[in-house]
């Protein structure tokens, strides 16, 4: 089964099967991107692991998303999935409000989401529920924010050694 087939055979199953909770899709480079209510997201993604034909069985990566003028849906975690034997990768996302950054862990289906969701609490403040020890994996035990959230200015304003003509601003 080429790509184009299995991303159309994955479109119609999600939108079966999670009807009203499917969000949509889009086609970003070489990658199908489907969007789903976070409420389904374990579901999905047993669901689009398990499937004897689209089996996308590995997970790439997860990652988290600030888009700070999305407002209600400011945050955002990207799972990237591939099935290994036909060579297809695809991107599972999921929106949430600022206010609820809890999402349920995908440790049960890929034990290496430990360190990837570990990692998206330290840097994004991802609560993952059901994680096995969601603590900080590369930061301070000690710091109190988060620091991949466009919340911060990307340098400090109390320079002035910096002369911003040399690059081009």
């Amino acid at each position: 089964m080429e790509t184009s087939s299995l991303n159309e055979l994955i479109s119609a199953a999600l939108k079966s099967r999670y009807a009203d909770k499917f969000i949509g899709e889009e086609q970003q480079y070489d990658f199908a991107v489907y969007t789903i209510d976070k409420s389904v997201l374990i579901d999905a993604l047993s669901f689009l692991k398990t499937d004897p034909e689209i089996a996308c069985n590995f997970l790439t990566t997860l990652c988290g998303i600030h888009m700070p003028d999305q407002e209600g849906a400011e945050f955002g975690m990207m799972y990237q999935l591939q099935n290994m034997q036909k060579n297809v990768r695809i991107r599972v996302k999921v929106w949430m409000s600022k206010d609820n950054l809890h999402v349920p862990t995908a440790t049960g289906l890929w034990p290496t989401a430990n360190w990837m969701e570990r990692q998206e609490y330290d840097f994004f403040g991802f609560k993952f529920d059901g994680h096995p020890e969601l603590k900080r994996i590369l930061n301070m035990d000690e710091m109190n924010y988060f620091p991949m959230r466009k919340e911060y200015p990307l340098e400090d304003g109390s320079r002035d050694d910096k002369n911003d003509k040399m690059f081009g601003r």
